[in-house]
């Protein structure tokens, strides 16, 4: 019998420590110690160390993100230390204490001007000052550990904490008419899925490292994504498609942000889900 694995993952309480939980309890021979920023504080290099030696950690999930974008334009300081500075230092101690590392990024370290779903090594160019932190949290992470596990993803949501789909549930509900971007393209992932999908590496027991992406299957609008969030729920609210000229934000987003995921299909061997699917999952766990 295999040694019971020992993961760490911190940021509990966001949507993918969340989902990580939620899944744990189906894999007893996983175990999980979940911390959020009061358990255990990510910036506190001893308190880490400590943690790892302690509990026998044999990898370290990173859920913990400052992920608001907007206000990261303001609270650039503290934007920084948590998307980067504390990544680095987590990459550093896991692989003084040889703890594999599973980190996640996002879409927005690519500036939006192409066309086609951004390879893994395509150049990245981020426009707002939330991706140039995650950007900078992906550079020392491959300084200091390049046999980490880099994850970028995008358009993160769940039927936990706040996300698109939530927000316009409620929106959908309560209003008669809304307003929504046409011209950002993306892929939604579902954090579950995608939660579900380190497990599954994991559970390998293959040697893993790199650069890779993850989002569910199909390139949508934001606007699109709206329509199928009101068709879910019978809504009779009326949404009207607009520019991003018309809905002006403090942070610039990228006008289109697909991500390829060949390549983590194939060496992981895994279909990802098509995001209507994963999105209908997802609904019907919130109208439950």
């Amino acid at each position: 019998m295999d040694p019971v694995k020992n993961i760490l993952v911190t940021g509990a309480d966001g949507q993918m420590g969340q989902s990580f939980r939620l899944l744990s309890s189906s894999h007893l021979d996983l175990n999980f110690l979940f911390c959020n920023s009061t358990d255990l504080d990510i910036t506190n290099a001893a308190a880490i160390e400590n943690f790892i030696i302690d509990n026998k950690i044999n990898f370290l999930i990173n859920c913990a993100a400052y992920t608001a974008v907007d206000k990261a334009e303001e609270e650039r300081e503290k934007a920084l230390l948590i998307n980067a500075d504390a990544v680095r230092m987590l990459a550093r101690l896991c692989k003084i204490s040889d703890v594999k590392f599973i980190h996640f990024s996002t879409d927005y370290v690519f500036n939006g001007n192409g066309s086609e779903p951004y390879l893994p090594t395509d150049m990245t160019d981020p426009v707002n000052f939330y991706g140039e932190t995650k950007l900078k949290g992906e550079q020392y992470l491959l300084e200091e550990n390049p046999a980490s596990l880099l994850i970028r993803t995008s358009w993160v949501y769940s039927q936990f904490g706040k996300n698109f789909v939530k927000t316009m549930q409620q929106l959908l509900t309560n209003k008669a008419e809304l307003n929504v971007v046409a011209d950002q393209f993306g892929s939604p992932t579902y954090a579950v899925d995608l939660a579900a999908a380190v497990i599954q590496i994991i559970n390998g027991n293959k040697s893993f490292s790199g650069i890779y992406h993850y989002c569910n299957e199909g390139i949508i609008s934001w606007f699109d994504f709206a329509v199928a969030i009101k068709d879910g729920i019978n809504s009779k609210c009326v949404i009207n498609p607009i520019t991003t000229a018309q809905f002006p934000t403090a942070a610039k987003r990228p006008a289109y942000s697909a991500l390829n995921t060949d390549s983590f299909k194939k060496d992981f061997g895994q279909i990802i889900p098509e995001w209507q699917v994963s999105l209908d999952n997802c609904m019907d766990v919130l109208s439950r």
